[in-house]
């Protein structure tokens, strides 16, 4: 019994120093702690720590007897000195035995949680990271966006000035059509003016002719 909490003892003192220092080993204890935990690995763990702790204090009661007995009588003898060294050895290894197993649970505990600890602050930075290059793409973005407006407000004001000089041009076609075809008009009616003073004339030639032929006829007569 004795030897086999020793045995025990200084495997739990290897586990404690391997989980207090980072190495390969230590990941597969935790990987070992874990599956152990898992299932009915607990409940087995209970049961174990459940009946060291009634064996602890079945030796705690059998020290106290023994100390009665010893009260009692007023002086213990050899077989009781040996039986009390020996419940009290192992009420010490029992108890030492408990508490490095409360240590290991504690430890694997405390590093499981830094690990998930650290693997969120991972994952935030990460996000962080994608944040920070999602905005600054998204600003590049916007101030793409901001030189492509600007340059479409400069094409369109350069559009509309073209197109107030198309249209100041086309007023003064317009214009100069209007005045052109006022003119026309007025050349039509100097012709047609001029064509009436033509015809006046000629029937005031014809007259002329008429008259002059009327006295040749009579003199010849």
């Amino acid at each position: 019994m004795i030897q086999l909490l020793y045995t025990v003892i200084v495997a739990e003192m290897f586990l404690i120093l391997t989980l207090l220092f980072k190495s390969p080993l230590r990941k597969l204890v935790i990987i070992t702690l874990d599956r152990v935990k898992r299932g009915r690995g607990p409940v087995m763990l209970s049961t174990v720590a459940g009946t060291l702790f009634v064996v602890l204090m079945s030796s705690v009661y059998s020290m106290k007897k023994i100390q009665g007995r010893t009260m009692e009588g007023g002086v213990a003898n050899p077989t009781d000195q040996v039986l009390m060294a020996k419940h009290m050895l192992e009420a010490s290894l029992m108890g030492f035995l408990l508490f490095l197993s409360l240590m290991i649970d504690r430890l694997h505990h405390y590093i499981r949680e830094l690990r998930l600890l650290r693997q969120t602050m991972e994952a935030a930075k990460k996000q962080n990271r994608s944040f920070e290059d999602s905005k600054n793409g998204g600003a590049a973005e916007l101030k793409a966006l901001g030189d492509e407006i600007a340059t479409l407000r400069a094409k369109t004001k350069k559009l509309e000035s073209e197109c107030k000089t198309k249209t100041e041009e086309a007023k003064a076609a317009k214009t100069e059509a209007e005045a052109l075809r006022k003119q026309s008009e007025g050349f039509l009616l100097e012709y047609d003016r001029l064509l009436e003073d033509n015809q006046s004339l000629r029937n005031q030639l014809e007259s002329i002719d008429s008259s002059l032929s009327q006295p040749d006829n009579k003199k010849s007569t």
